[in-house]
């Protein structure tokens, strides 16, 4: 939630929505290179790009997603998913889907997904 602050985001992600957010769990940022996480904080527009990366615009189920294939984050960049072995989200597994939120849905992620 720091992060989120950080990034000027509360606002956003109280809205109405819905939203889908792909949220990397604490190992997923733990696996960052050193440093990485308190340099985002300093660093309130990128870690926005980033963080605004695991958040599409709409309630995304597990079944619509594979369904798409891909939606669109809050960002802009497209975000891959993939149905066809496990569920995948880019280059993360997703530990737990379809988590019911009051504006959305939250997928819950082993990596922190990166865009490019």
């Amino acid at each position: 939630m720091a992060a989120v602050q950080a990034a000027g985001l509360v606002e956003t992600l109280q809205g109405d929505g819905p939203f889908t957010v792909f949220a990397p769990n604490d190992d997923a940022f733990a696996k960052l290179p050193p440093g990485t996480v308190q340099t985002l904080v300093q660093n309130p527009p990128q870690l926005a790009r980033i963080l605004t990366y695991h958040v599409a615009t709409g309630k995304y189920t597990q079944a619509d997603l594979v369904k798409l294939g891909e939606v669109t984050s809050v960002e802009g960049a497209p975000i891959p998913v993939d149905g066809s072995d496990g569920f995948e989200v880019k280059n993360a597994t997703v530990l737990a889907a379809d988590i019911e939120a009051d504006n959305g849905i939250i997928h819950v992620l082993d990596n922190v997904i990166l865009m490019g």
